[in-house]
């Protein structure tokens, strides 16, 4: 049995710089989304990972989103606060392309999660009425490129940052397994959300579940990088309670954008 309609908070487009994906032109990829019956995708930029230029990037984003997925892919824009103008990068993400929202990645980006400058953002983001997304892993390390090693995003600041910005909306995206040991610190902190696209075992979501509230997990699948039947399987064989299964589907990323 699927569950319908799904909000995948957690998609990218243009290219993963390391090799070709399918289902990595925009076309394609918004296609597939309608066909798994993808109500609305929050998507990221793969260039954001590597490219200086992230008001391009934002730009290339925002306008592929108008093009090619109006009415189903809302930019999540990058910015990088230990770039020297993140401040004017974060105006554009909010004011120029009506962004709900911004996708970091600290492991690309050479910060960590305590730095002055990210509560500076968080601040800033939750101002503006912003959800946070932080990119904790994308690719594992065993299979990455020996010139670009990026290990996952150390979580141990995320408490604190959380409780110093309580209008903070976070969520930590491919956070499995990193995040497991922390899950009671983070639901104690505040609104700290996850999504599944890495969250492996039998019924994963349902011991998930026993440990922090439904309204917490979102639904996520990290499309083109994974494939979106994965994450989709992963609320079937959960077995949840149905209205459980819609709020991890759906109903949660509505509530946590609105």
């Amino acid at each position: 049995m699927s569950v319908h309609p799904y909000v995948d908070t957690n998609i990218y487009l243009s290219r993963w710089p390391f090799r070709r994906l399918p289902r990595d032109e925009a076309p394609d990829l918004v296609s597939a989304l309608r066909r798994w019956g993808v109500s609305r995708a929050w998507a990221g930029s793969f260039d954001a990972l590597l490219h200086k230029d992230l008001a391009a990037v934002n730009a290339r984003l925002a306008a592929d989103c108008r093009a090619h997925g109006r009415g189903l892919l809302l930019p999540f824009g990058t910015v990088n606060p230990a770039a020297p103008d993140w401040k004017e990068d974060l105006r554009r993400c909010r004011e120029v392309h009506r962004m709900p929202g911004l996708r970091l990645h600290p492991g690309y980006h050479g910060y960590k999660l305590d730095d002055a400058r990210l509560l500076e953002l968080a601040q800033l983001a939750a101002q503006a009425g912003m959800v946070v997304q932080i990119a904790v892993r994308i690719d594992d390390e065993r299979t990455q490129h020996p010139l670009v090693r990026v290990p996952p995003v150390d979580l141990a600041p995320v408490a604190a940052l959380v409780r110093q910005v309580p209008a903070l909306r976070l969520q930590l995206l491919a956070a499995f397994p990193q995040v497991r040991e922390r899950l009671p610190e983070l639901v104690a902190a505040g609104r700290v959300y996850m999504d599944i696209a890495t969250l492996e075992g039998a019924a994963g979501i349902a011991r998930l579940l026993e440990t922090v509230p439904k309204d917490r997990v979102l639904f996520g699948s990290m499309a083109p990088f994974f494939t979106f039947e994965s994450a989709a399987l992963k609320l079937v064989e959960s077995d949840l309670p149905p209205a459980t299964a819609a709020a991890v589907a759906a109903a949660n990323a509505t509530a946590l954008a609105s």
